[in-house]
C-alpha cells in the first residue's frame, strides 16, 4: 500500500462527532482489503481520518458512500499522498479552494 488517504472532518460543521463512533466499522466493511485503518489525528479544529491503500481514487468513492449515508459528507474534505510524503493530491471536494494541509 503505497498511499496515505487523509479524510478531513471540519470540526464546526459537524452536528456532534458521535458518528465517529461507527464510523470506522462502517469504512472497515465498505473497504475490505482495498484500505487498512491507520487511527485519528484530533484538534481543535478538525479530525483527520488516515488510511493506507494502494489506490486512492477508488477507495474514497467507496469511503465517500459510507460518509453520505452517515450524513457528514458537508464538512469532509480529502487527499492522499505517497506514504512519508508531503505532496497531497485533493480528491474531495472536486474544486478544492484552498491547499490541504495537517495540522
Amino acid at each position: 500500500m503505497d498511499y496515505q488517504l487523509i479524510i478531513k472532518f471540519w470540526r464546526k460543521s459537524l452536528d456532534d462527532e458521535g458518528f465517529l463512533a461507527t464510523l470506522e466499522a462502517e469504512l472497515g466493511a465498505a473497504l475490505g482489503s482495498a484500505a487498512k485503518l491507520d487511527g485519528y489525528d484530533v484538534s481543535a479544529k478538525e479530525i483527520n481520518l488516515f488510511m493506507d491503500t494502494s489506490d486512492p481514487r477508488p477507495t474514497f468513492r467507496k469511503a465517500k458512500d459510507v460518509l453520505e449515508r452517515m450524513g457528514v459528507m458537508h464538512s469532509v474534505s480529502a487527499a492522499y499522498r505517497l506514504v512519508g510524503g508531503a505532496q497531497f493530491t485533493s480528491v474531495w471536494p472536486t474544486r478544492m479552494a484552498r491547499k490541504f494541509t495537517l495540522p
